[in-house]
């Protein structure tokens, strides 16, 4: 069993009322989750219910609220209990829907879970506000794959383990940048069962949630300009291009693009700017949640090319987990005449530039375009990211820590 850093949260969140609300993309772990947590329940003595929207039967209680809340009375009684619902975009204005339930003030939990979709980041959201709390399960972070792959025998000590066993690091990172993190592609022993089953995953959300969001059967140009954003991972993304290219409307694409950042395919990363003469505004970076899904999509899975841009996309994911649940955003810099630095983290107060570089750096290198930002900016701390150096130079009172990858979420925090 691969062990999920969130299931302490939502096992620390059964005491609260409000509705815990498990949202992620299709087969990141969320039903395996809510298992978990009824397992832990049922040992506990507590009355559960579970319910799932993909299995035809289940249905049925959710016609209306009168009909959910006599299924549940029937299983659980009119004492505590909880119930769990998974699949919730399923339902047709799923958030009014459970609005209404909350608001009887029943004796009941509610663990909800659904695929991302837009019902559940704005309709849902706007419905229950107050009421709920969103739980992100993304699929397997680097430290989750990692804590699987060594048996959990340094789950509290991974910075020593990384320190001390650089072959293994170099392999296990290896591995993860080829294959990601989905838990079933982690659990695949040989490349053709990986590959079989992301191809799986890949169908399905293209099938399954793309058809479902759009209301059409053909899906040609999403599923093409998931595989263009896929090839330009890190690069700025031109929506004229892409347009032309697809042959559709510059706005489908915005809106293909605002679809696949719902459902928890892609994030955006906007600029960072204060000289709208002088920097790049309008253009945005997309990155992956997920590396596996990115590149099968470019057709490189198992098989990375570029893995430059990839660790790029890793470093991103990694700051996100490390930042949000805070007010913190993670941009980029660009000027017009190309000066560039990958990350900055805006926490308000203090803006922290973090450059990239995949490879193992033997000395401490400070590129022009960081040099740049530092003299424009001048930030506190600035920060280059590599595979292997650590060490620490000074430009014009800025004090740059080059560190391996494995530090950069702890340090941002400091």
């Amino acid at each position: 069993m691969i062990e999920r850093v969130l299931f302490l949260e939502l096992r620390k969140h059964l005491t609260q009322k409000e509705i815990s609300f498990i949202a992620g993309p299709r087969q990141a772990g969320k039903t395996t989750l809510m298992f978990l947590l009824k397992g832990y329940l049922d040992k506990k003595g507590e009355k559960t219910l579970f319910l799932n929207l993909d299995i035809e039967t289940d249905k049925e209680y959710f016609v209306s609220q009168e009909a959910l809340i006599k299924k549940i009375e029937l299983e659980l009684g009119k004492a505590k209990g909880f119930v769990f619902i998974d699949e919730i975009q399923r339902k047709q204005d799923a958030g009014l829907f459970l609005k209404g339930i909350y608001d009887m003030n029943l004796p009941y939990k509610f663990i909800v879970s659904g695929s991302g979709s837009v019902e559940l980041k704005e309709k849902i959201h706007e419905s229950l506000a107050g009421r709920k709390r969103i739980f992100e399960l993304s699929t397997l972070s680097f430290e989750e794959f990692i804590n699987f792959k060594t048996q959990y025998k340094y789950k509290d000590k991974l910075t020593e383990f990384f320190i001390i066993e650089k072959a293994k690091t170099e392999l296990l990172l290896e591995e993860y940048l080829n294959f990601g993190g989905y838990p079933r592609v982690v659990l695949g022993e040989e490349l053709a069962e990986k590959q079989r089953l992301i191809g799986e995953i890949y169908q399905s959300y293209i099938e399954r949630d793309i058809s479902y969001l759009l209301r059409v059967n053909k899906t040609e140009a999403f599923s093409s300009l998931v595989k263009l954003i896929s090839a330009q991972t890190g690069n700025m993304a031109n929506f004229s291009e892409l347009s032309s290219t697809l042959g559709i409307s510059a706005k489908t694409v915005k809106d293909y693009l605002w679809y696949m950042e719902k459902t928890f395919i892609i994030q955006r990363i906007n600029p960072y700017f204060r000289n709208i003469r002088k920097e790049i505004v309008k253009s945005c970076v997309y990155y992956f949640y997920d590396l596996g899904l990115r590149n099968f999509a470019i057709g490189e899975f198992g098989r990375l090319k570029d893995k430059g841009f990839v660790f790029q996309n890793l470093i991103c994911n990694l700051l996100r987990e490390k930042l949000k649940d805070t007010s913190a955003k993670i941009c980029f810099w660009r000027t017009k005449d190309k000066a560039e630095v990958d990350f900055v983290v805006d926490v308000g107060k203090e803006i922290i530039p973090v450059e990239v570089k995949y490879k193992k750096m033997a000395s401490i290198e400070i590129k022009r375009s960081l040099r740049s930002f530092i003299e424009k900016y001048a930030p506190q701390k600035a920060f280059v990211v590599n595979l292997s150096l650590e060490a620490e130079a000074n430009f014009r009172g800025t004090k740059i820590h080059i560190i391996p990858f494995y530090k950069i979420a702890s340090a941002v925090e400091q």
